[in-house]
C-alpha cells in the first residue's frame, strides 16, 4: 500500500510526461505513418494544379518525383530541427523551446488545410518541411526534458515513454488514414493537417507546468525555482540527495566554456558515450525496422492478402510495436538497459537471418509465406521489447548537463540522415539483392549487440555522475591520472 501511494504522489510528473509526449515524439510517429494513405489523392491534386497552370497534365515521372520529395522533405526538416535543438533548448529553456516548436506545427497544419483551396502543392511541401522541423526539434527536446525531470529510479521508465508515444503516433496515423475515416479524396487536407491538434494541446497545457529543474539549477543558478519545481512535480519535501547531485555538476561550471558539437566529437572524456549514442542508439534506423515495414507489403501480397486489406494489416504491425514497447516500460527498470538492448539486437539479427532463408524458399511450399509473416511480427515484437524503447532511455542517461544539448544535436543528425538514406536507397538495394538485403541489417544488429553487451556499462538506477565515472574507466582505461584531471563541464551557458 505504501509503495502504491508513493507512486501516486508523482501524478503531476506522470501528467507532464503525457503532455510532453502528445506534442513531442507522438508527432514523429503520426507524421511517419499518416502520409501513406493520401498518396493517390495528393498525386491527383498535383496533376490537377499542373493542368491549371500549364494546360497539360504532369508527366508520370515528374509527378512521382514531386511525391517522393513530399515524403522525403520531412527528414530534411527534421534534420534542421535536430541541429537547432541544442542552441534553442539552452538559450530559451526546454519549456519555451517546445512552445515555439508547437507554433511551427500549427503553421504547418494551416498550410496543409488551405493547400487545396489555394491550389498549391508547394504549400504541402512547405508544410511537410515544417512538420519535419517540429519532429526533429521536438523529439530531441522531449528526451532532454524527460531525462531532467525524472528521479533516477523512474528515469528509464519515463524516458522510454517517448518510444511509446512514437508507436502510438504511428498507430493513430494508420487508423485515421483508412478510407472509412479520413483517407478519402474529400478529407485528405484535413488528414494532413491533423498534426496541428496535438501541437495546440501541448501549447495550452504546457503553460501550467514548470521548466526543467536541472536546467533551472545548473544552467540558470535558480536554486529556489528548482526547489519549487521539484516539490511541485515530485510532491516531496526532502530533496537533499537530488540537489546535492545537481550541485556536484554545477560546481564544475565556473570559468568553463560551453560545450559544442565539435567538443563532443573530439573530447576524450566522452568518447565512449559518443560511440554508444551513435552505434546502437542514433543509428537504429539501420536495424532494418522501417525497411521491414516496406518489405512486409510484398510478403503479404505473396501470401494471398488482398491489396485493399493492406492498411488493416499495417495497423496490426503498428499495434504490435506499440504493445511491445509498452511492455518494455515494465521491464526496463528490472532487466536494465544493457540486457534488453544487447540481447534484443542479437535476437533481431538471428530472426532476420531466418527470414532471409525462408524468403529464399518461399515458392517451395504454400505455407512458407505465412511463416514469413510470422517472422516479420517476431522481429517487430523483439524490436519493441528491446532496442526501440531502450535507445531512447539510454540516450538520456549518457551525458551530463553540459554535453547533453550538443549530444542530442549529433543524435538527431545521425538518426534523420540514416532514415533519409534508408528511405532513398532501400528500393535500389532490394532491386539489386532481393531478400538478401536483410543481411545488411543482420550485420548491423549483430555488431550493435556485441558492442552493447561487451562495452556499454549498465546505467539502471545510477545518477548522471555515477554513469560518467563508469564510462571514464573506458575513456581512459589505465590512464587514471588523466581521468582525474579531465575538465568535465557539467552545465551550458551562452
Amino acid at each position: 500500500m505504501d509503495s502504491a501511494s508513493k507512486k501516486l504522489q508523482y501524478w503531476r510528473l506522470y501528467l507532464l510526461t503525457l503532455v510532453l509526449g502528445i506534442g513531442g515524439s507522438f508527432q514523429y510517429g503520426i507524421q511517419v505513418s499518416v502520409i501513406a494513405s493520401p498518396a493517390v489523392h495528393v498525386q491527383n491534386f498535383v496533376n490537377y494544379t499542373w493542368m491549371l497552370r500549364y494546360g497539360a497534365p504532369v508527366t508520370d515521372s515528374t509527378n512521382q518525383l514531386i511525391w517522393s520529395f513530399i515524403v522525403a522533405v520531412l527528414s530534411l526538416g527534421a534534420l534542421a530541427g535536430a541541429v537547432h535543438s541544442g542552441s534553442l533548448a539552452v538559450t530559451c529553456g526546454r519549456k519555451k523551446a517546445l512552445l515555439i516548436n508547437n507554433i511551427v506545427a500549427i503553421v504547418a497544419a494551416f498550410l496543409m488545410l488551405f493547400s487545396r483551396m489555394a491550389k498549391s502543392f508547394e504549400m504541402i511541401l512547405l508544410g511537410r518541411f515544417l512538420y519535419g522541423y517540429n519532429v526533429g526539434l521536438g523529439l530531441s527536446v522531449h528526451l532532454m526534458y524527460l531525462g531532467e525531470i525524472s528521479p533516477k529510479k523512474f528515469r528509464g521508465f519515463l524516458t522510454l515513454t517517448s518510444s511509446i508515444f512514437i508507436g502510438f503516433g504511428k498507430l493513430a496515423g494508420q487508423i485515421i488514414g483508412i478510407k472509412e475515416m479520413m483517407g478519402t479524396e474529400d478529407m485528405w487536407p484535413y488528414l494532413l493537417a491533423v498534426g496541428g491538434i496535438p501541437a495546440i494541446l501541448q501549447f495550452v497545457t504546457l503553460l501550467f507546468f514548470p521548466e526543467s529543474p536541472r536546467y533551472l539549477y545548473i544552467d540558470k543558478g535558480d536554486t529556489e525555482g528548482t526547489r519549487k519545481a521539484l516539490q511541485w512535480l515530485w510532491q516531496e519535501e526532502e530533496l537533499k540527495v537530488e540537489l546535492d547531485d545537481m550541485q556536484k555538476e554545477r560546481e564544475s561550471t565556473l570559468g568553463e566554456k560551453v560545450k559544442t558539437v565539435k567538443d563532443v566529437l573530439t573530447s576524450r572524456c566522452v568518447r565512449w558515450q559518443l560511440l554508444t549514442l551513435a552505434i546502437p542508439c542514433a543509428a537504429a534506423q539501420f536495424c532494418g525496422i522501417n525497411a521491414l515495414y516496406f518489405y512486409a507489403f510484398e510478403i503479404f501480397l505473396e501470401s494471398g492478402v488482398p491489396e485493399d486489406q493492406m492498411h488493416y494489416l499495417s495497423i496490426g504491425l503498428g499495434a504490435t510495436e506499440l504493445i511491445t514497447v509498452a511492455l518494455c516500460s515494465f521491464l526496463i527498470e528490472r532487466a536494465g538497459r544493457k540486457k534488453l538492448m544487447g540481447y534484443g539486437y542479437l535476437m533481431m539479427g538471428v530472426t532476420m537471418s531466418v527470414l532471409t532463408v525462408t524468403l529464399s524458399y518461399k515458392d517451395l511450399n504454400s505455407w512458407i509465406p505465412y511463416v514469413n509473416i510470422g517472422l516479420i511480427f517476431c522481429v517487430i515484437c523483439i524490436y519493441g521489447l528491446g532496442p526501440s524503447g531502450v535507445c531512447m532511455a539510454l540516450c538520456a542517461d549518457l551525458f551530463l548537463q553540459a554535453w547533453r544539448p550538443a549530444a542530442f544535436v549529433i543524435s538527431g543528425t545521425i538518426n534523420w540522415l540514416s532514415m533519409f538514406l534508408v528511405g532513398m536507397l532501400f528500393g535500389y538495394i532490394v532491386d539489386g539483392l532481393g531478400q538478401f538485403c536483410f543481411l545488411i541489417f543482420v550485420a548491423y544488429c549483430i555488431f550493435s549487440a556485441a558492442f552493447v553487451l561487451f562495452f556499454v556499462p549498465e546505467t539502471k538506477g545510477k545518477t548522471m555522475v555515477e554513469i560518467m565515472e563508469d564510462f571514464n574507466s573506458l575513456n581512459y582505461k589505465n590512464r587514471s591520472a588523466d581521468a582525474e584531471k579531465t575538465d568535465i563541464d557539467l552545465a551550458t551557458k551562452f
